[in-house]
């Protein structure tokens, strides 16, 4: 899983554009790093920036970021209607894929001193990065804000997490910390009463409302039914609608759909309904994926589909198209680092008339992954052939654990056709290096080994997933639909040319590079992978020619 923070900053500066354009300048330099969103607000005087990428590349994005914030905005000529106390106000850092939230609390950590030591900011930590339970919230680092600065940095409540506690005129000082990503969500009503929405809002908010005791004729509060959950209800114009406009704060607590849900309940309360709803902002793929084999689940249908048609239930089933069309490549923050590549998005005729070609790549590298690919595919399929079936109900839990995991695996392998390719054009530049001089030899020969290292490990990559997706091969053969017992045969010869020709690709690499101990090493353990997947392929046939009578 691809590694991918979030880092939402937010720059006390709303009205200046070509101060939040030199800042966003210095985001966009740093390799890797996508630039999601710039919200500026002139009331506010207030940019709100969000951008993510690797660990690291993100980190330094966010230096970089607020070093420009420091040397173009002087906190002592700022007003705005925004509580804030620095140019760089607040910088959080959300986990999307492949990080937990500790690591998004070393990031803040280390980039907290580094923003104190080397730009002489005060830097505290919030949220989940906080020292203490007072400092989680903003609201008690902020009390006061810019103005009241100077002196609580003199106080021991208020020492800065990094840095000396000197007010620092013109930068203020920084909050920096990690937080779960918040999804700002708004469920359409078919009313324009806005008062309706704003009943529905305080009965699903945490918040809650305040309500009249019948008993004693005390006021007393009552909490709404969803954690992690702050909702208002408001009356948009352009839509002609009202709306319950909704923050999820936390959307491992609280799922997406359950907000939803708990909309059109109190909603058919009121006499009206939830027609649908609108994603402000992006959406990490794990919240929409929640939401569609929820849905899933409840049709009775299988989960083990393809991750489109999963984000496409989701989509349907809470009315995201009703307003603007959801682009699920646009608004799925996983989706922005995604690029399919070249060889995959070939039609089948294109891609074998590509491979019939004279140039060398694709080549069996690529073909190997596809053959693990469609493996997955064939074993995916006979397991949602299975699940639901009569007469299968023993193996129902089995056959959608088996169709999801091969919905993976051909994922896996679908990016690793053209990985493939990529890795063998790479060496090819590398054998272009001019090779003149001693140094340039030497050069040359360094960029050739490690291009063929890095070449022998993606087919080294398809050999062990072969290794997983024959094991589902063999199950769904021997445990599921009847009927499908050609297609998990084929699941299982597919497996099989995915590991020897895996295998073939690594060995002819390692003829290829000086390493002796990477080479003895890695040829061993391909080989012992190769003969395990095909003691799979074995037992696969077994099931095979006992069941169709094949001697």
């Amino acid at each position: 899983m691809r590694k991918i923070v979030e880092c939402v900053p937010n720059f006390s500066e709303g009205r200046d554009l070509s101060i939040i354009d030199k800042i966003t300048t210095e985001i966009k330099k740093i390799p890797g790093i996508v630039l999601l969103d710039v919200d500026p607000g002139k009331d506010t005087n207030r940019t709100v920036v969000t951008f993510a990428g690797s660990p690291e590349g993100v980190k330094e994005a966010a230096f970089q970021a607020i070093k420009k914030a420091a040397e173009l905005i002087d906190m002592s000529k700022h007003s705005g209607a925004h509580p804030r106390m620095g140019a760089t106000d607040v910088c959080p850092f959300v986990p999307i894929s492949g990080v937990t939230m500790q690591d998004c609390v070393e990031i803040a950590k280390h980039l907290g001193k580094r923003v104190a030591e080397e730009l002489k900011i005060p830097v505290y930590l919030y949220e989940e990065s906080a020292t203490s339970e007072e400092r989680k919230s903003l609201a008690y680092l902020r009390e006061g804000e810019y103005e009241a600065l100077s002196e609580k940095l003199k106080t021991e409540k208020y020492k800065p997490d990094f840095g000396k506690p000197i007010f620092n005129r013109e930068s203020g000082a920084t909050a920096i910390g990690a937080r779960e990503f918040l999804i700002a969500y708004n469920v359409n009503l078919n009313t324009r009463d806005v008062k309706i929405a704003r009943k529905i809002a305080n009965r699903i908010r945490e918040k809650g409302r305040t309500i009249k005791d019948i008993k004693t004729g005390k006021r007393k509060k009552v909490h709404g039914t969803l954690k992690k959950v702050r909702a208002v209800g408001w009356y948009i114009e352009e839509y002609n609608m009202a709306q319950i406009s909704i923050n999820l704060l936390n959307y491992k607590i609280t799922p997406l759909y359950r907000v939803f849900k708990e909309a059109e309940r109190f909603a058919a309360e009121f006499g009206v309904r939830a027609t649908g709803s609108e994603l402000v902002g992006l959406i990490p793929l794990e919240a929409i994926l929640d939401v569609g084999k929820h849905y899933l689940i409840k049709q009775g249908a299988s989960t083990g589909v393809s991750e489109k048609e999963i984000v496409r239930t989701a989509v349907q089933s809470l009315g995201l198209n009703e307003i603007s069309e959801f682009k699920m490549e646009h608004k799925i923050i996983e989706y922005r680092f995604k690029k399919k590549g070249k060889l995959v998005s070939m039609g089948l005729y294109e891609f074998a008339n590509e491979l019939a070609s004279d140039s060398p790549a694709p080549g069996g590298g690529s073909i190997s992954a596809l053959n693990g690919a469609l493996s997955a595919g064939l074993s995916s399929m006979v397991g949602n052939l299975t699940y639901n079936k009569k007469g299968y109900n023993e193996v129902r839990e089995e056959m959608i654990k088996a169709s999801e995991d091969a919905q993976k695996l051909k994922d896996f392998f679908l990016e690793a056709i053209d990985k493939d390719t990529e890795a063998f054009n790479m060496i090819m530049e590398a054998f272009s290096l001019p090779k003149k001089s001693d140094e340039e030899k030497e050069l040359r020969n360094e960029k050739i080994q490690e291009g063929t290292k890095k070449a022998t490990l993606i087919p080294f990559s398809v050999l062990e997933k072969s290794k997983e997706v024959v094991k589902l091969a063999l199950c769904v053969a021997e445990k599921g639909n009847k009927n499908s017992l050609s297609d998990a045969g084929v699941a299982g010869l597919t497996a099989s040319a995915a590991s020897e020709g895996a295998l073939y690709n690594v060995m002819i690499n390692l003829q290829s590079i000086d390493d002796k101990d990477f080479k003895s090493k890695l040829a061993k353990e391909a080989v012992q992978v190769n003969k395990e997947v095909q003691q799979v392929v074995k037992k696969i046939k077994k099931v095979l020619n006992s069941e169709l009578n094949i001697d």
